[in-house]
């Protein structure tokens, strides 16, 4: 055990000296987690977009539109940039990227509402921008709401009903919303949490399959299986732990950041956070290893492993619900472990349900972990045998 010990130590030391030497480890590995850290949490910093320009074609001019207008502005999430003399004008600064929407409040607005004749009144806005076209899509809807409501509390108040009478009258049902957990509707706190970690799973999927095929690329692999002793599995233990030891820091720094910084929600506790990060790295640099024992080749196994990374993100369920997906796509998902990644977050450390109801994405990102013994005697023989093929 000793002998062991010793010869990871070595074979770290040797690995070491090769990441001082290549500058793509300490990019991939320090620089570049660190400035995706920052660049994803500070992009949106204040939750949500806020004052997103919209534009207004008040053919009514009355009082009642301006009051429409003013009220348009006065949310948070939109800011009245711009007056159209019609429709065509406004319709050419969504195109020119000026607003992101428009209200249109035709001529005999008022008069209608007056004369209970449904006017109608539309909004335009452009989904280009997924986030901001929702936003506004509800802002617009809201206007047109409390635009119809003043109207019909100045006809009640006309009739003499008091102030709680015409409450009842105009929202017979008041709706009590709360946000689970995130009372504020952070988006920050929704993606942040699962596109960093998205990100730094793809520098440990590409960096592991690169680590190790470097060796037969620069004719390094005899010299490093005889460091271990002809035993492999001491080999990629040597050669892998500085990277995990460093990638582990990572995502706890990352943690310790969102969660003890910034104040993101985790009523889960620190336990499912410690366990879901040491999981997560070793469940990538698991995959990384099986894809190049699969194929040891440099290419084919870094291409591999670029293709699976980069589809975490479309079938983690963090932006688009999985089971809004078809059944086949939903069945694939579970081979990504930024899905379970995303599952346990927000099952364990988002809503603080207990370990045991992500058992299932516990246990498939122990799975990824084994996955290198079913092709590591490959992986000793392309160190031993296999010639580098550019």
């Amino acid at each position: 055990m000793t002998e062991i010990i010793r010869q990871i130590y070595h074979i770290s030391l040797r690995e070491l000296r090769i990441m001082r030497q290549n500058p793509i480890y300490g990019f991939c590995t320090v620089i570049f987690p660190i400035v995706i850290i920052l660049f994803f949490t500070s992009l949106m910093n204040s939750g949500q977009p806020i004052e997103m320009p919209v534009g207004v074609v008040d053919q009514d001019q009355t009082q009642t539109s301006r009051a429409m207008i003013r009220r348009l502005d006065a949310f948070q999430t939109s800011h009245v940039v711009g007056h159209y003399a019609n429709m065509n004008e406004a319709r050419e600064a969504i195109q020119r990227n000026e607003i992101y929407a428009f209200l249109l409040i035709p001529k005999g607005t008022t008069s209608g509402l007056m004369t209970d004749t449904q006017p109608r009144i539309s909004f335009y806005y452009s989904s280009v921008t997924l986030v901001a076209g929702n936003l506004l899509n509800r802002d617009l809807k809201t206007v047109a709401a409390l635009g119809s409501a003043a109207v019909g509390a100045t006809k009640l108040s006309a009739i003499g009903k008091t102030g709680q009478e015409v409450s009842t009258f105009l929202q017979p049902i008041v709706v009590n919303l709360h946000m689970i957990n995130n009372p504020w509707a952070n988006y920050n706190v929704y993606l942040s949490t699962a596109m960093v970690p998205g990100v730094l799973m793809i520098f440990i999927f590409l960096l592991t399959p690169y680590t190790i095929g470097t060796e037969i690329k620069f004719h390094r692999s005899r010299q490093w299986i005889k460091m271990a002793g002809g035993n492999v599995y001491v080999a990629l233990t040597g050669k892998l732990l500085p990277q995990t030891v460093l990638f582990l820091s990572m995502m706890f720094g990352f943690s310790y950041y969102i969660f003890y910084v910034l104040g993101f929600p985790h009523p889960g506790g620190i336990v499912p956070i410690i366990l879901l990060n040491i999981l997560s790295v070793l469940a990538c640099q698991g995959f990384g290893i099986f894809a190049f024992g699969l194929m040891p080749s440099l290419r084919m196994s870094i291409s591999v492993c670029s293709l699976w990374s980069v589809l975490s993100f479309t079938l983690s369920g963090a932006t688009y619900p999985l089971f809004s997906m078809d059944s086949f796509i939903q069945s694939v998902a579970q081979l990504f472990p930024l899905r379970h990644f995303y599952m346990i977050y927000q099952m364990c450390i988002f809503n603080g349900f207990p370990l045991t109801n992500a058992w299932f994405n516990f246990m498939t990102l122990a799975l990824f972990i084994i996955l290198p013994f079913f092709t590591i005697p490959n992986i000793r023989k392309a160190m031993l045998v296999y010639v580098y093929i550019p």
